[in-house]
């Protein structure tokens, strides 16, 4: 039996394959990513058995899209099953599902109707996930669907860490609070990582790190997550790519009152052209920073502080919240590949007991490892995340509980 997970964006469909061998062992038969979803001519990056192919073809929108791939999985040339009978399920990354799902579910027209709903909070991210769902329910009916929330693994955190000081009916009217994101990505690592250290996850005090073109930090205290940097929508946090994070909400008044900016120009600069981009004036991209900063720019040195000196800061606050420190875990894009970026971090954490290793920091590695000294009190690992393959388990699991009842 195989389990397909579709993880469709505004304009990508990411996807993988995996062979179910039995329990919760899987392997990954193929994967791939489409892009440019929409326009007039996309290009689909396929991988089977290490090799990979890229080609061309027409996807006007997330159902050609996923047709076409669906065309390639059972492809004589490309393929790797015969055909769609042997999918057991698909599941899906759906980044908001707010108050209304605390765990993974069996999609049915009430769920994604409540999806739906919450699409105003994640603008997006949602109607990309939605369009998905529906395209995998049109083209594989007698499927089961699931979606799997990027939210649910935050709903443990406590009232005093998701409420916001704003009047308490604005919660209770609009659902305005903190509900924080990537938890998939989250939960994958921190169990990872209890592997990794031979300890049971729920004797763990952990700090996620999770580091790429959207940036969020994770307290997870006994495998729970009790705080989290991302809030009431994906903005709000750490300094991301073209993300501002934290900034005093009295910058937007400023920039309307002042600067004569509409709403809307306010919410594209925030979410579009500030962070690492804004800051620097070149770009988002961390490589690209790199490669400025050897040249001796100025602007590309100071954006990377700032970046580093944020993330500094929530993993102190986390310590305090959780009342100690075993681990800290770096994971995505610039938490998995960027060496220098995990230094600087963790540089001015001795005083927690951090003692990163230089030499095994520096190592190229694919594989979950720890970087920190053997004396060091905290350890730090380098988990890569594989959010595929949680979204894959997450299915497996709920309808195993399905099958049950």
């Amino acid at each position: 039996m195989k389990v397909l997970v579709v993880n469709c964006g505004s304009s990508t469909i990411k996807y993988k394959l995996f062979d179910l061998l039995g329990g919760e062992k899987l392997r990954e038969s193929a994967s791939g990513l489409l892009d440019r979803v929409g326009a007039e001519m996309s290009t689909l990056t396929h991988r089977r058995d290490g090799d990979t192919f890229k080609l061309e073809l027409k996807a006007r929108d997330h159902r050609e899209g996923l047709e076409a791939i669906l065309k390639i999985l059972t492809s004589g040339e490309y393929g790797v099953i015969r055909d769609l009978s042997e999918v057991y399920a698909v599941g899906h990354r759906v980044v908001h599902g707010g108050d209304s799902f605390f765990k993974s579910t069996l999609v049915t027209d009430k769920v994604l109707k409540v999806i739906k709903e919450w699409s105003e909070m994640a603008p997006l991210h949602n109607p990309a996930n939605i369009a998905g769902i529906e395209a995998a329910m049109a083209l594989m009916p007698d499927t089961p669907q699931v979606a799997v929330f990027d939210t649910a693994f935050h709903q443990t955190m406590p009232v005093e860490a998701y409420l916001y000081a704003i009047p308490y009916e604005l919660y209770e009217n609009y659902k305005i609070r903190r509900y924080g994101f990537h938890g998939t990505s989250h939960r994958y690592v921190a169990q990872k990582a209890a592997e990794v250290l031979g300890t049971d996850l729920s004797n763990l005090k952990m700090v996620t790190c999770h580091l790429g073109a959207g940036c969020s930090i994770t307290a997870v205290k006994g495998g729970k997550s009790i705080d989290t940097s991302m809030g009431f929508t994906p903005l709000e946090g750490l300094v991301m790519a073209t993300r501002s994070g934290d900034v005093d909400p009295s910058i937007i008044f400023f920039l309307v009152r002042r600067c004569n900016m509409t709403l809307d120009e306010v919410e594209n600069l925030l979410n579009r052209e500030s962070g690492l981009k804004g800051l620097s004036g070149i770009s988002g991209d961390v490589r690209d920073l790199r490669r400025e900063l050897d040249r001796g720019n100025k602007m590309a040195e100071i954006a990377l502080k700032v970046f580093a000196y944020r993330v500094k800061k929530y993993i102190g606050a986390y310590t305090a919240a959780m009342g100690g420190l075993d681990a800290i875990i770096f994971t995505a894009g610039i938490g998995e590949n960027d060496w220098r970026m995990r230094e600087a971090i963790c540089e001015g954490l001795e005083a927690l007991g951090v003692e990163i290793d230089p030499e095994k920091n520096r190592a190229a590695s694919r594989e979950p490892r720890v970087v920190s000294r053997d004396s060091s009190k905290v350890k730090v690992l380098v988990i890569p995340t594989d959010e595929e393959l949680a979204i894959a388990l997450e299915t497996i699991s709920i309808l195993s509980e399905s099958s049950k009842r």
